[in-house]
């Protein structure tokens, strides 16, 4: 059997195209900042301030000053060495120049300029310049004050002396480029946060943040200024700030082995869920890693090795296991090194071998030092941790129940549950929807072979303020964890779960915001690797229909409806319906509305803002009543259009 090839297949060498630096980070930006959208924008600011950190963990810079300008630019400027402007043997261009037009060149690949960096792939500065309508670079030191252009990337003419100066730094100014950018929006408390983050981790830096974004609301100038000398022990009391605390202070250890610095802070908190922070080179690390793991395999020995000298632990209990001593603690976790390796693009989870030891050793010998010099501190940390033992086993009895009655491990599914008919995960989505009669619209309306429906009844356990084995035995729960098949709490496995897509259907009212929010609590304490993996996520039923004659709209915010009805104020036949709750949407309604993949709009939830949300949780939903009050009274009167 013959072929004959027609011309348009012809396929040779001359049709690889092979795209460099600055042209392959404009045509593919989401392989280095990984979105266009807000997030990329910030990964700009962040690279530029990393820089800066190193100059700082390097013990050269004490303040790194940062700008969100009127027109959308950003300038950043710190008090560090300043990049050298002197000739680079390769390129034969300033060294300036060869960092903000080069990928993969700067002073962190030697180890002789920076010892400790966060920047590692050595492509942040060129990555931002390549990302710019335009760059501006001063630099002081040696002297002299220099400065060079930059557009899209490219230098638009030689480094300049602009004259004397007796400073020294590195101020870049650059603006993001629109043809790269849709949207030109910072959010200045997301990037604030990670700023205040970078203060923690870095005792005795000042980063200074303001904005003059007149566009933003509220509009004008915003200022945050960070400086910690505690660090990551002002990062736990931070923390903490809102939780009844076991003990007073929160317990420090510092110590360098060879080259890597191990610090560690942790303190312990009537609450019942761990919260962990991990840093390597002021990168989040937010699925741990060696330091990570050497960190819990020091405090479950010392503890227990403390607990039996000092009679806790009688001769004849067992040993506390992780979850006991994990329960209710809040540590940071922070190491710096000269060489980290980081498993996956993400730098998400450090892989260093030897980190594992080298936190083991550190923990292990100074925790028991802090425990032999504060008995009384002692004491209560093993109580709690006595407690959580006790509670373990109650929870570990719940969990057995669940998985007789229900199966968790394969058998029968929760009678509420409607499931689909698709039995691959990657294409099956579960929406967890408030009320029977919203459930019941929502089973009439939705594609049946690839939708789910779970209806909960009422609002479900504030699991902030339970401990495990009430949450295991909490019905709605106990259905919501059955139906994911994946379990729970340690033992959550991302491989068994039987949607990739979780998706939370509320009303648009108080109680039903009451229900997300308790459901995000659940998904956050219990189910982490739900929200990092991406498969949660936030439908966004309409506020409103407005009926124009036998035109109809519907409408998701208020800024919306203001618009569409300004035109029509005077119009007749013009009415509004305003959507309480989803049961007030016939199934067709809500299918093409709220569920209609073709149509729908969605929020995923995701970590980024992981002590943020930390912070939040405890706030509103924890034990403590006073800081509760404290938000309703500071923001009371921003709310608008309140249903009660």
């Amino acid at each position: 059997m013959t072929q004959t090839q027609a011309p348009t297949s012809h396929y040779t060498a001359e049709d690889i195209q092979v795209l460099e630096g600055q042209e392959a980070v404009r045509r593919r930006p989401g392989m280095y900042i990984g979105t266009t959208e807000q997030r990329g924008l910030h990964h700009l600011v962040y690279e530029i301030v990393d820089n800066a950190v190193d100059e700082a963990m390097a013990g050269f810079c004490t303040w790194v000053h940062i700008t969100l300008q009127e027109d959308g630019s950003v300038r950043v400027e710190d008090n560090g060495r300043g990049i050298p402007v002197d000739t680079h043997p390769v390129t034969g261009k300033s060294a300036m120049e060869t960092v903000l037009t080069t990928l993969h060149a700067g002073g962190k690949f030697g180890g002789g300029a920076y010892k400790v960096t966060g920047g590692l792939h050595g492509v942040g500065a060129c990555v931002v310049n390549s990302l710019s309508e335009r760059l501006v670079v001063d630099v002081q030191r040696d002297g002299f004050h220099y400065r060079q252009h930059h557009q899209r990337g490219h230098a638009t003419g030689p480094v300049e002396v602009v004259g004397p100066s007796s400073e020294r730094g590195t101020a870049i100014t650059f603006l993001p480029d629109k043809e790269i950018f849709p949207v030109l929006d910072f959010d200045f408390d997301i990037i604030a946060e990670r700023f205040r983050e970078m203060a923690f981790l870095n005792k005795g830096l000042e980063i200074h943040f303001t904005s003059y974004q007149h566009h933003r609301e509220p509009p004008g100038f915003q200022e945050r200024i960070f400086y910690f000398d505690g660090g990551i022990r002002s990062f736990i009391r931070s923390l903490n700030r809102n939780r009844t605390l076991v003990h007073p202070e929160p317990a420090y250890v510092s110590k360098g082995i060879g080259s890597t610095l191990v610090e560690v802070a942790l303190q312990y908190n009537g609450g019942f869920t761990e919260t962990c922070f991990t840093f390597a080179n002021c990168i989040n690390t937010v699925d741990g890693g060696t330091h990570l793991t050497g960190f819990r395999s020091a405090l479950t020995r010392v503890l227990n090795d403390y607990g039996r000298k000092a009679k806790f632990i009688r001769d004849d209990q067992p040993n506390l296991t992780g979850d006991d001593v994990r329960e209710g603690l809040t540590a940071v976790i922070s190491v710096k090194l000269t060489d980290p390796q980081f498993e996956g693009q993400t730098k998400t989870r450090l892989g260093n071998a030897e980190v594992k030891g080298y936190v083991d050793s550190v923990v292990g010998t100074e925790l028991m030092m802090f425990l032999q010099d504060h008995p009384s501190d002692a004491r209560r940390i093993l109580d709690k941790c006595l407690t959580s033992a006790k509670a373990r086993e109650a929870a570990r009895r719940a969990r057995d129940m669940v998985v007789r009655k229900s199966a968790l491990d394969g058998g029968s599914l929760p009678g509420k549950l409607a499931d689909c008919q698709e039995r691959d995960p990657a294409h099956s989505e579960l929406y967890l929807v408030e009320g029977d009669s919203a459930g019941g619209s929502a089973k009439m309306g939705r594609d049946r072979k690839f939708q789910a429906i779970l209806p909960l009844r009422g609002k479900i356990l504030n699991v902030e303020k339970a401990r495990p084995d009430k949450m295991v035995a909490h019905e709605e729960l106990r259905n919501l964890i059955i139906a994911l098949g994946a379990s729970v709490g340690e033992d959550f496995n991302l491989e068994k779960l039987r949607y990739h897509r979780v998706i939370i259907m509320t009303d648009a009212d108080v109680d039903g915001a009451h229900i997300r929010t308790l459901l995000l609590t659940f998904f956050y304490k219990y189910m982490p690797a739900l929200i990092t993996g991406g498969y949660l996520y936030i439908a966004q039923p309409p506020l409103y229909r407005i009926q124009n004659g036998r035109q109809g709209q519907y409408v998701y915010s208020e800024a919306e409806r203001e618009a569409i009805m300004e035109p029509l104020k005077d119009k007749r036949g013009v009415t509004t319906q305003r959507y309480k709750g989803l049961g007030e949407m016939n199934p067709h309604q809500l299918w093409e509305t709220t569920m209609d993949p073709a149509t729908r709009t969605m929020l995923q939830v995701n970590m980024e803002d992981a002590a943020i949300a930390e912070r939040v949780f405890v706030q509103l939903m924890g034990e403590e009543v006073k800081p509760r009050k404290d938000f309703i009274l500071a923001y009371a009167k921003q709310v608008r259009n309140l249903d009660v």
